[in-house]
């Protein structure tokens, strides 16, 4: 009895560590973008955020799309997080996913915060949602090609340790630099403000087809499905520049709703 008492101790904190360490993917990437964005707000923009937010910052607010996924009440947001766009297609030629998904999201909140009339939840939500899936839409895999859930289904070891395609894009290269968000946002904010005004002068869907472009680089993996130093090193600029990339516009976007 003493002994299977211990196995299954053994099986619950396990079964607790991984739970703990799924809601941990992303963090750092999130954040960072948010805290990227909060240096390119308008005067008058950051007042408004201030207004909608109270004391909590763009960075702080960036997880909550995932952290409401413990909500039942939030499930309709689930298909928000992605869009699949199959290789040669554009958003416009393929069939919408029911329930909407991070385009149709995306461009929607937008909407309904530039109309203006939300009620205080609403408006928080909203801005919230936005902050969240500008930094989904940056990373590559939420684009997906509909055949691997996002790279969900790519099994492979990263650096000898079992993972997958998009835990890899979404927190695994980042998490290995061990860097703050704080940090990291010093370390990859140098735009020029040329860049500044050209990335802010594209759409939520050119950004979505910028993910869709990024594709074949992703999975320019080894057959052994083995991944580490190398592959690190050859995607890491890329990590960097979306980002910025994310952080300077999602600042472009909400600068835009409260001019």
């Amino acid at each position: 009895m003493k002994k299977l008492f211990t196995l299954l101790s053994i099986f619950a904190l396990g079964f607790t560590s991984t739970a703990n360490e799924a809601l941990r993917w992303g963090q750092i990437g999130h954040r960072t973008t948010g805290h990227v964005a909060e240096q390119y707000l308008t005067e008058k923009a950051a007042t408004e955020v201030e207004r909608v937010l109270g004391n909590e910052s763009l960075a702080e607010v960036s997880t909550w799309m995932d952290e409401v996924r413990s909500d039942d009440n939030y499930d309709f947001m689930s298909p928000w997080h992605y869009v699949t766009i199959p290789p040669g297609e554009t958003y416009e030629s393929v069939e919408k996913a029911e329930g909407g998904d991070i385009i149709w999201a995306l461009e929607k909140v937008v909407r309904e915060l530039k109309e203006g009339g939300l009620s205080a939840q609403q408006e928080e939500e909203n801005l919230k949602v936005l902050v969240h899936l500008v930094g989904d839409l940056h990373q590559p895999l939420h684009v997906g090609n509909g055949d691997d859930r996002g790279g969900n289904d790519v099994r492979l070891q990263w650096f000898w340790s079992n993972s997958n395609l998009h835990r890899v894009w979404d927190s695994e290269m980042i998490d290995d630099k061990q860097l703050s968000y704080t940090e990291l946002a010093d370390y990859v904010n140098h735009p020029t403000d040329q860049q500044i005004t050209e990335w802010q002068s594209t759409s939520v869907r050119d950004w979505a087809y910028e993910s869709q472009d990024i594709l074949p680089q992703v999975y320019d993996i080894p057959e052994d499905k083995e991944l580490s130093y190398e592959y690190s090193f050859k995607n890491w600029d890329t990590v960097e520049q979306r980002l910025v990339k994310a952080g300077v516009r999602m600042a472009g976007l909400i600068n835009e709703i409260y001019k």
